[in-house]
């Protein structure tokens, strides 16, 4: 007689308790990388919740200690684009985006703690909502650039209206922000330490009427030390405000900082064609009404990388498949991107609509 065999852990848990509905994120192994049928989950519980008395506040988390979410399933992508379905990769960035602006413009506050690791995907969940925590082991960003692509679920929106040029330089070179960072860039606003995340649980569950979710979280937020980007400001100000990369590596080598120098190193690294769409991007983001109208900006171009650009398989394969690190580019430097390459992404139309 065999055991049966044993029943898969939901991706998602969801459930509703003292006026709080609580989503988790479950894939601890994966850092909680969001593939469509998370996102379907997600979307289904905020539908059931959206008119529910008995749900006055949403919390979202993720299981395990390594971090909210890794990102979007970009394995996923790979596959289909080299399979020969290079329209496939609609289906699940159409789903993501809609979540995304759902988190933005969702009738009841929604509380996300993004302890540890959380970028690309995670920042669409993260990003968007009423409330966003931060903890001491806090690490965002957004490193599209490193596999060939460009910032989207809503990445290029947060960026758009960071302080001064902060957010070209996190959008171009990928950058990681720790909790004081992501305060000051406006990707977060409070710092709760991890040792009382079970404390802030509890209270969102239990709370007193009439008390709101930010009255809730100062109960248990730091003051942040200070930001590392704040203090970076002049050099990145300075090289970040040049039109194109190979002139914002050109500033960034006339500096004295030894960060610019090493900032002009890892840019020299990046797809070339990824950062001048992703600088174009955040420029032209910041004159966008909404988020809404961010996200199908950047809907188009995700289509046209996934449809016309080697070097998103490229970037995949070489930092998750093979995992050789070392990427071909196509074309190989930022002087080889014209204008009229940048201009192409984003006048590509793609075949499926984002919004219905």
């Amino acid at each position: 007689m065999t055991d049966a065999p044993e029943t898969p852990e939901p991706t998602v848990l969801a459930r509703a308790r003292g006026g709080l509905g609580h989503l988790t994120l479950n894939r601890p192994r994966a850092i909680n990388a969001l593939d469509l049928d998370m996102v379907a989950q997600l979307s289904a519980a905020l539908d059931a919740w959206q008119d529910d008395p008995d749900v006055g506040i949403v919390l979202l988390d993720g299981a395990g200690d390594r971090g909210l979410c890794a990102g979007g399933d970009v394995r996923s992508l790979y596959e289909q684009i080299v399979g020969g379905t290079p329209e496939q990769p609609s289906v699940f960035f159409r789903a993501e985006y809609a979540l995304n602006a759902r988190i933005a413009e969702y009738p009841h506050p929604i509380v996300v703690i993004a302890d540890g690791i959380t970028m690309g995907g995670g920042i669409g969940l993260a990003g968007h909502a009423a409330v966003r925590v931060v903890t001491e082991r806090s690490k965002l960003a957004m490193p599209e650039t490193r596999i060939g692509f460009t910032p989207d679920v809503g990445g290029t929106w947060l960026l758009a209206h960071a302080p001064g040029r902060i957010g070209e330089y996190l959008g171009v070179t990928g950058a990681t922000m720790d909790a004081a960072d992501a305060l000051y860039a406006g990707f977060a606003d409070h710092l709760v330490p991890a040792a009382h995340l079970e404390a802030l649980r509890d209270a969102l569950e239990t709370r007193a009427d009439p008390s709101t979710p930010t009255e809730l979280v100062l109960l248990f937020d730091e003051t942040a030390p200070p930001s590392r980007l704040a203090a970076a400001r002049p050099w990145i100000d300075d090289a970040f405000s040049a039109d194109t990369v190979p002139e914002i590596v050109a500033r960034l080598r006339a500096r004295p900082e030894a960060e610019a120098s090493a900032t002009a190193d890892t840019i020299a690294e990046l797809s070339p064609t990824g950062m001048a769409v992703t600088l174009e991007a955040v420029r032209r983001a910041r004159e966008l009404p909404d988020l809404r109208a961010a996200l199908a900006q950047e809907y188009r171009l995700v289509m046209w990388f996934a449809r016309t650009q080697p070097d998103l398989v490229e970037g995949i394969r070489a930092q998750l498949v093979d995992k050789d690190r070392t990427p071909s580019w196509r074309p190989a430097t930022s002087a080889e991107v014209d204008a009229e390459t940048v201009a192409a992404a984003f006048a590509w139309v793609p075949e499926t609509p984002l919004w219905d």
